[in-house]
């Protein structure tokens, strides 16, 4: 499953116990697969300065998750030729993302622990928007690129009074620089190609002789060519059309036919160089692994995937990519980077608010095994962590539902700190 539950309990003999039991329970139940989530000692600051980043972490939280979805959005739109590749394309730090989130680590680097709180939202915040921003800026230019893309690919394939006429006709379909002389284009339905034969010639006066000639069709009629004195067009055109013949609308201009040849080679290859087919993405069997001690782990020791490039050398090295593909893939990275960093943060924050100073909790990282488990994990979270809430659980157990050892508790009651992490989003 692509779903995450982030919890933390507070980190005293009695809460540690209790997390082993949950530990125990749900690896026997076979209910998920969980890992201790390795969060730094923050700068704790001041109560009101923790209610104010609460707030501001949860709004921030939902900003990136948006932001998320709409790049991988955007990826699979430039990728539209290669659909099934689009979730390889899907990286954080080199790595799947539920690799990255299950052997998540806080980078110190980009986002100094040592600093106040606030600077380090700041820093997020500040990331996360410029990212945000360029997304707007390159998607518009390609939705543009490709709107006019597409509306000259209709006007090659539409029907025969609407599509463009430059891949159809030629020099030597019309009579040129005469002073007298032009070459009309009229559209005959196909039922009327005889009658069209018999009196293209009497329509109006000044018609040439036998100067007809099809030159294309469609599901519904045929263009045809005819020539005749300058003088009689309008004459012409209204006894063509008493007789349901239309003519279309067209002077032959070469300038101008070349210039719309061009303008589509031109969409095509714009279009064509934001995405090149030979992707660079995750090699099978690429990450590698090696084992990782955790300090604290009621919850065993889990492996930890080796550090993989950094986004900027996998940017330049992303041959045969185009520069739509390749800034999305990096800045996807680094946006859900940035996105698990906010939760790790949140929970910090909601963790000192409801078990207060000094900073003492354990966050574990849950991975339910099937969907259908779900309601089923709760209640035995809810029911191993009931005396941290004796109250609230008070009111509201559900004494039907029985599990020996447990008695479990409402679906909707969280007694310990509780974030949600959605990869399902991303498909």
């Amino acid at each position: 499953m692509s779903e995450f539950w982030l919890i933390s309990a507070p980190g005293d003999k009695e809460n540690l116990q209790a997390l082993e039991r949950m530990n125990t329970v749900t690896s026997k139940s076979n209910l998920s697969y969980n890992t201790k989530f390795a969060i730094p000692d923050f700068k704790v600051g001041t109560l009101d300065s923790l209610i104010g980043l609460s707030d501001e972490l949860g709004k921030l939280d939902t900003f990136t998750e948006s932001l998320i979805k709409r790049m991988a959005q955007s990826v699979a739109e430039v990728m539209e030729d290669s659909k099934g590749k689009v979730q390889e394309n899907l990286l954080a730090n080199g790595v799947d993302l539920t690799s990255f989130v299950t052997h998540f680590e806080w980078d110190m680097a980009k986002y100094p622990a040592k600093q106040p709180l606030a600077n380090v939202v700041d820093t997020l915040t500040k990331q996360l928007a410029q990212i945000e921003t360029d997304l707007k800026s390159r998607t518009a230019t390609y939705s543009a690129l490709k709107m006019n893309l597409e509306n000259l690919e209709k006007k090659s394939t539409g029907n025969l009074f609407t599509r463009t006429l430059s891949d159809i006709v030629s020099r030597e379909d019309f009579v040129l620089d005469s002073e007298y002389l032009i070459t009309l284009l009229v559209i005959v339905p196909k039922t009327s190609y005889a009658r069209w034969q018999k009196t293209y010639e009497s329509l109006s006066d000044m018609v040439v002789p036998r100067s007809t000639k099809l030159i294309a069709e469609d599901n519904d009629g045929g263009l045809f060519t005819v020539t005749l004195f300058r003088k009689v067009i309008d004459d012409f055109k209204v006894k063509a059309k008493e007789n349901k013949f239309t003519v279309r609308e067209f002077y032959y201009d070469e300038k101008e036919i070349k210039r719309e040849r061009e303008e589509m080679t031109r969409l095509l290859s714009d279009k064509k160089q934001q995405y090149q087919t030979s992707c660079v993405t995750l090699k099978k069997g690429a990450p590698t692994y090696r084992d990782h001690k955790v300090k604290v782990t009621p919850l065993g020791n889990p492996d930890r995937p080796a550090a993989g490039q950094t986004d900027r050398e996998r940017e330049s090295e992303g041959e045969g990519e185009g520069p739509l593909l390749r800034w999305l893939k990096v800045n996807f990275s680094e946006a859900f980077i940035a996105w698990i960093h906010i939760k790790a943060l949140r929970v910090f924050v909601e963790s000192v608010l409801r078990y207060g100073l000094p900073v003492n909790f354990q966050a574990v990282l849950l991975q339910p095994h099937k969907k259908s488990a779900t309601k089923r994990l709760r209640e035995v979270l809810n029911s191993v962590f009931r005396h941290l809430d004796e109250v609230a659980a008070a009111s509201i157990l559900d004494a039907s539902v029985e599990i020996p050892g447990l008695q479990l508790s409402n679906q909707d009651y969280f007694p310990y700190v509780y974030f949600h992490i959605d990869l399902s989003l991303l498909d």
